[in-house]
């Protein structure tokens, strides 16, 4: 079996109404859909998405520029793969976009093998579970007002979610204090609640609101501080009875080494098309098992799950719903928790259709 052809489609995914974090006005998801064929008829697929149609051409040049580490090569020898588009990328860095390509077919190629041996990923991987809790990140965005915050909040409970994700960067923090209080309010003590500020405060800031809000029982308080701020997140995490949860703009092994070893976050977040794939975000959650750290899946929700199934320190994952108009299968959620597919590869695959739909011009 030998990989013969990397093709690329780029899609936008318009929302009805814009969301707003404290450092983005997002009005759609653009992406690069990546698929690998091979002799044997079996294609794998993978995906980089981004705010802006604009960069789309830089992460399709990156997939293309290292397809050519993989074309006539046996989709089999993933590691081998992995470590030579990694040594081709050095010029360039081991952080930033050049990861993103690496990590597309990375993704292509676990989805490929999967499927030519008819297995899932996680069973490939040895799986652990076929069910994951999952909280909400679809929603509780800052252009909500109060009262459409605590209307959104409560929707997500009537639909059976558990667990849900709030965002925060007002200027006061005492705004910010304002509506954890108000969402912890609508949605009871027995829903767990996250709250995300995107990076928005400085140290003492992020601390005083930690405090203002520990009260309201918040299962993680999301990346407080600058991503690359580690000694900053650790004097926040140190202050704080609060968990600290950081990592979805972090790069490979080598990066989150650097957050274990300060203790700059209590929850790691890889994000797939930061870490390098499916591959470096395995070697990732075992190096944090080794110190007791727990990993949640950033935003990839679909190809995360297979994730979930095969990695025991992973305890819940992120429900972002952004990309579900693109596969022909639907994840089923039950009682708080996503099934976990046993389907070959990922288990999910693009849709022409929403393809042809949602396709834009290069």
């Amino acid at each position: 079996m030998k990989i013969t052809r990397v093709s690329t489609d780029w899609v936008s995914l318009p929302f009805d109404r814009p969301l707003r974090s404290a450092i983005h006005y997002i009005a759609a998801i653009d992406c690069v859909l990546v698929t690998v064929e091979s002799d044997a008829g079996v294609t794998g697929e993978g995906l980089l998405w981004t705010f802006g149609r604009s960069r789309l051409p830089v992460l399709d040049a990156m997939v293309m520029n290292l397809s050519e580490k993989i074309v006539g090569r046996d989709p089999h020898e993933i590691s081998g793969l992995w470590r030579d588009m990694w040594g081709e990328i050095n010029f360039l860095g081991h952080k930033g976009v050049a990861i993103f390509g690496l990590s597309a077919l990375d993704m292509a190629l676990w989805d490929m093998v999967g499927k030519a041996h008819g297995e899932s990923v996680a069973s490939r991987l040895g799986r652990a579970r076929d069910r994951i809790p999952a909280y909400h990140s679809g929603g509780l965005w800052m252009t909500l007002s109060l009262d459409e915050l605590t209307a959104e909040a409560r929707a997500f409970k009537a639909q059976g979610f558990t667990a849900m994700k709030m965002r925060l960067g007002r200027k006061r923090w005492q705004e910010d204090a304002e509506r954890v209080a108000a969402v912890r309010e609508a949605i009871g003590p027995e829903i767990t609640l996250m709250a995300d500020a995107n990076q928005a405060f400085s140290v003492n800031h992020a601390i005083r609101l930690g405090r203002a809000i520990e009260r309201y029982d918040l299962t993680w308080f999301e990346e407080p501080v600058q991503a690359y701020d580690l000694e900053g997140s650790a004097r926040v995490a140190a202050a704080l009875d609060t968990p600290i949860a950081s990592g979805e703009t972090e790069y490979a092994r080598y990066g989150f080494r650097d957050m274990l070893e300060r203790k700059s976050a209590d929850v790691l977040m890889p994000d797939l098309q930061r870490v390098g794939g499916v591959s470096e975000f395995v070697r990732v959650a075992h190096m944090a098992a080794a110190f007791d750290v727990p990993v949640s899946p950033h935003v990839y929700t679909e190809q995360s799950l297979q994730l979930c199934g095969a990695l025991a320190n992973i305890e819940i994952t992120e429900y972002m719903p952004w990309f579900q108009p693109l596969y022909s299968e639907a994840m089923k959620i039950d009682a708080g928790e996503i099934l976990i597919p046993d389907r070959p590869g990922l288990g999910f695959t693009f849709n022409p259709d929403a393809v042809a739909q949602y396709g834009i011009e290069r």
